[in-house]
């Protein structure tokens, strides 16, 4: 029996095809990936950071999304959606749908086992790409750890790694401030 061959889309045929799923996937180089469910731990996580974010962000003019706000790399032709992601610019979005933002100042992933080479590697050199990023922040799922790059003048990027669970982290890119405690509540360590 032979294997079927690969099918290949256009971006245009993936947004039409996403915008009808029941489930996310990401995009890259004419292929569609299906993205895997989150569990507890991941969801928390990603909860009590969006919440403290947003809480700060009230009564301003920078926009916070979850998960479900796609995020398209321009110049590498990645579609993907990020766990948390902040702007404190006018958005500009891919389309008049408005559902897939190109311009992120600030970009939050939560690892998981099965995510987290690849969101420390190809995702990441994918997001460098984006000259409004200037914020990438990785919080782990399985022990109090955050690390956070930071686009310096020069475009490279400053690693901070914070371990405490009773540090903060200072997010210059949205002008919040993340405490680690608030990131990790409720999240039991196996």
């Amino acid at each position: 029996m032979e294997p079927e061959p690969k099918k290949y889309y256009s971006p245009e045929e993936y947004l039409t095809i996403e915008r009808e799923a029941g489930f996310k996937s990401e995009y890259y180089d004419d292929e569609i990936f299906a993205m895997a469910g989150a569990g507890r731990m991941h969801n928390l996580i990603c909860g009590n950071t969006f919440a403290a974010i947003h809480f700060q962000l009230k009564n301003r003019s920078c926009e916070a999304y979850t998960g479900d706000m796609r995020v398209r790399v321009s110049a590498t032709g990645l579609y993907t959606y990020p766990d948390i992601l902040a702007l404190c610019e006018t958005p500009r979005f891919d389309d008049e749908e408005k559902d897939t933002l190109l311009n992120p100042n600030m970009i939050i992933e939560v690892l998981s086992k099965s995510t987290e080479s690849y969101d420390r590697g190809k995702k990441f050199a994918h997001y460098r790409t984006i000259p409004s990023l200037t914020e990438y922040v990785l919080i782990s799922q399985n022990t109090f750890l955050a690390e956070q790059y930071i686009r310096q003048k020069d475009n490279k990027w400053l690693l901070s790694e914070y371990s405490d669970p009773g540090d903060t982290i200072e997010l210059p890119s949205i002008d919040c401030i993340l405490k680690l405690a608030d990131v990790y509540e409720k999240v039991e360590f196996p």
